[in-house]
C-alpha cells in the first residue's frame, strides 16, 4: 500500500502552512509518511471539522520509513475516549476522503452490503467494492467504528482474501475481529496440509500481534523445526498468561517427548486442535458429516484423509457429494468413488434402461462408467448430457459443470454431431478472469477511436489528444448518417470532465437529453454520498464486466462517476466498456 500523504487531505491545509513555515524550506515537499526527520515517538495532532459539525482530533502516528504501518486515530475534542479508523487504502487513491460515509446512514450501508453478498460479483465489481470498503474512513452515521471495522474484516474472510488480510494485520493494530483474522490465516495454512510452508508464511505477523491461537501455532512450528527449548519456553509463558489449555498442553508435551502418552480423543473445537489430533493419534480415522466445519473438510481433503472403505454406504457417499458441491472436497474424489461402485456386465450393457431404477448416486455412477467405456463420440456426448441431468436433479451442478466443460473441450465442438454443437458450446466455461485482448482503434466510431489512447495507454500527450479529437469529431459531425451512441456520449462526457474542448456545433445536450440518469442516484450525489453511490454502481454492474453492459447503462454510470469526480473508478469502467479488442 502506498502511504497516505498529509497534503492530500484538504482539512490539513492550515496545519501544512504552520509546519512549512517553521520547519521546512518553502520549496520542500511535505510527506509525513516518508520524512525521516519526524521522530517516531511524537504524534501529530490535527483538528478536523466533520460534516456533522463536530470537531475531531486526528492523531497520526509516524513510523519508521521502512515500516508500512499506519495508525490514524480520531477523537472528539474534550473527549477522553479515543476512536480509531482502520483500513488498507489511502482514500485519495480512489478520489475519496476520510469523510466519504459521513452523510450516509448505517442502515443504508448494511442493506447495500447485504444485497451485494447475494451477487457473484465480476472482477471489476469486486475491485471497486474492495477499494471503497477498505479505504481508511470514518464510519457511516449511526455506526460505531467497531461495527464498521467488523464489516471490513468479515468481507475479507468471506471472500478468502488472505493476501489482503495479511496486509490488514500489518497496517492495523487492535482492531475488532482481529482474532478471527489471525485464526483464518493460521487455519488456511494448516488446511493446505503443508505445515512447514505455513510456518514460514506465518512468520510475517511478527511479535507485535499477540493472539493465543497464533502463539499456539508458532509453538508447534518450533517443535517441528526441532527448536524444542524455544517451544518449551513459549509454552511456559502461554501457561503463565493462562492462555493455554489442557488439550494443547497434552499434545505439545507428547510431541516434545516430555510424556509418552496422549489423549486418543479427536478434538474438533478448531482446526489446530483437529490437526494435532490427526498427527498424534495412531491409525487416525475420522468420518466427516454435514456438520463438520469447512476448514476441517478442507484439511481432510488436502491431507488425503477422506476415504470410503464401503461403497455400499449410500449416506456416506451422499455426504461427500454435498461436501464436494459446496467446494469442501475435490470433485475428483466423487468420480473416483463412482469408479469403485461395482456393476455386473448386464447392468452396464443396459445402463440407459437400468439407471432409472437405481438410487441417485448409483445411477450417476452407472452412467459415468458407461461413458468411460463407450468409444464413439455420439454415444459419449449422449451420456455426458444424461449425467448433467442426473447431477442437476439433486442440485449437485457444481460437481459436474467443470468436468462437463473439460470433456467437451477434449472432444472439440467441431467433432460433435451437428445437433449438439450449439448447446455444447454454451456448456463450456470461460476463464474466470476474462482476458480482454489488445485494443484495436477505429476512428470511424468515436468511442473506439484513437482518442481512447489517452485513457488506455500511459503518457499520452493532452494536446495531441485534443488535435485528434478535433479531427475525428469534425469528420464524424459532417457525416449526417452517423449515429451518436450512448457509448460515444459516455466518452464525450468524460472528455468534457477532463478539460477537453468540444466543438460548438456538437449538440451534446440535445444528444444526451434522451438518456435518463436515475434521479435517486443524482440525489445521493447532491447529498455528498459518493461512497454509497459507488456501492450502488457495484450493484448495477454486478456479475457483468463493464463491456458486457448495454450502452445506456455505461453512459449513466460514466455520467455519475464524472459528477462525483471518481476518476480512477471511471477510467476502470471505460477501459473495459468502450474499446474494440482483438
Amino acid at each position: 500500500m502506498s502511504l497516505m500523504k498529509l497534503k492530500s487531505f484538504k482539512y490539513f491545509f492550515g496545519f501544512l502552512i504552520v509546519l512549512t513555515s517553521t520547519q521546512l524550506k518553502s520549496e520542500d515537499k511535505i510527506d509525513i509518511w516518508k520524512n525521516k526527520n519526524i521522530q517516531k515517538e511524537k504524534d501529530i495532532e490535527v483538528e478536523v471539522q466533520t460534516d456533522e459539525s463536530i470537531k475531531k482530533k486526528l492523531i497520526i502516528k509516524p513510523v519508521d520509513s521502512n515500516d508500512q504501518k499506519i495508525t490514524i486515530e480520531s477523537n472528539s475534542i474534550n473527549s477522553k475516549e479515543e476512536d480509531k479508523i482502520f483500513g488498507l487504502y489511502d482514500p485519495e487513491k480512489n478520489d475519496l476522503n476520510l469523510n466519504m460515509w459521513a452523510s450516509t446512514s448505517a442502515e443504508d450501508v448494511r442493506a447495500s452490503l447485504k444485497r451485494l453478498k447475494k451477487i457473484k460479483l465480476s472482477k471489476t465489481s469486486n475491485e471497486i467494492l474492495e477499494n471503497v470498503l477498505l479505504s481508511y474512513s470514518f464510519p457511516p452515521k449511526g455506526m460505531s467504528e467497531k461495527e464498521f471495522t467488523g464489516l471490513k474484516v468479515n468481507w475479507l474472510l468471506e471472500n478468502n482474501r488472505s493476501d489482503l488480510i495479511e496486509n490488514f494485520l500489518k497496517q492495523n493494530e487492535n482492531f475488532h475481529n482481529k482474532e478471527k483474522a489471525v485464526q483464518f490465516l493460521v487455519d488456511e495454512n494448516i488446511a493446505q496440509a503443508n505445515i512447514k510452508k505455513g510456518c514460514e508464511k506465518i512468520k510475517f505477523i511478527g511479535s507485535t500481534i499477540k493472539d493465543s491461537y497464533l502463539e499456539k501455532f508458532k509453538i508447534y512450528c518450533l517443535v517441528i523445526d526441532n527448536k524444542k527449548a524455544q517451544a518449551q519456553l513459549l509454552l511456559d509463558l502461554l501457561r503463565e498468561q493462562k492462555k493455554s489449555d489442557k488439550f494443547f498442553d497434552d499434545k505439545i508435551n507428547f510431541l516434545l517427548g516430555i510424556s509418552d502418552k496422549t489423549s486418543e480423543k479427536t478434538n474438533e473445537k478448531n482446526l489446530l486442535n483437529f490437526y494435532l489430533s490427526s498427527i498424534t493419534i495412531k491409525n487416525f480415522k475420522y468420518t466427516p458429516t454435514n456438520n463438520t466445519k469447512k476448514e476441517i473438510w478442507k484439511y481432510l481433503n488436502a491431507a488425503n484423509l477422506i476415504k470410503l472403505e464401503d461403497t455400499s454406504d449410500k449416506e456416506k457417499i451422499k455426504d461427500l457429494e454435498v461436501a464436494a458441491n459446496s467446494g469442501q472436497v475435490d470433485n475428483e474424489l466423487i468420480f473416483n468413488i463412482y469408479k469403485q461402485i461395482e456393476f455386473d456386465l448386464n447392468t452396464l450393457i443396459n445402463a440407459k434402461n437400468v439407471y432409472k431404477s437405481l438410487e441417485a448416486s448409483d445411477a450417476r455412477a452407472l452412467i459415468f462408467q458407461k461413458y468411460l467405456i463407450v468409444e464413439n463420440v455420439k454415444s459419449k456426448i449422449e451420456y455426458l448430457f444424461l449425467m448433467e441431468e442426473l447431477f442437476k436433479k439433486d442440485n449437485l451442478n457444481n460437481i459436474y459443470s467443470k468436468f462437463f466443460s473439460d470433456k467437451l473441450k477434449e472432444i472439440g465442438i467441431k467433432n460433435l454431431p451437428q445437433e449438439y454443437q450449439e448447446v455444447a458450446e454454451s456448456k463450456i466455461l470461460t476463464d474466470e478472469e476474462l482476458t480482454l485482448g489488445k485494443v484495436r482503434y477505429n476512428d470511424k466510431i468515436l468511442h473506439q477511436s484513437k482518442i481512447l489512447k489517452f485513457y488506455v495507454e500511459e503518457g499520452v500527450n493532452f494536446k495531441k489528444t485534443q488535435k485528434d479529437l478535433d479531427k475525428i469529431l469534425k469528420k464524424i459531425i459532417k457525416d449526417r448518417k452517423y449515429f451518436f451512441s450512448a457509448k460515444d456520449l459516455a466518452l464525450v462526457d468524460t472528455l468534457i470532465k477532463d478539460g477537453f474542448k468540444i466543438p460548438n456545433n456538437f449538440n451534446y445536450e440535445d444528444l444526451t437529453s434522451k438518456y435518463d440518469v436515475p434521479g435517486n442516484l443524482v440525489e445521493l450525489i447532491e447529498k455528498k454520498q459518493n461512497a454509497f453511490v459507488a456501492l450502488k454502481i457495484v450493484e448495477i454492474i454486478g456479475e457483468d464486466e463493464p463491456h458486457q453492459l448495454d450502452s445506456e447503462t455505461i453512459y449513466f454510470i460514466t455520467n455519475l462517476l464524472n459528477e462525483m469526480s471518481l476518476t480512477k473508478i471511471r477510467n476502470k469502467v471505460l477501459i473495459s466498456a468502450l474499446p474494440q479488442r482483438v
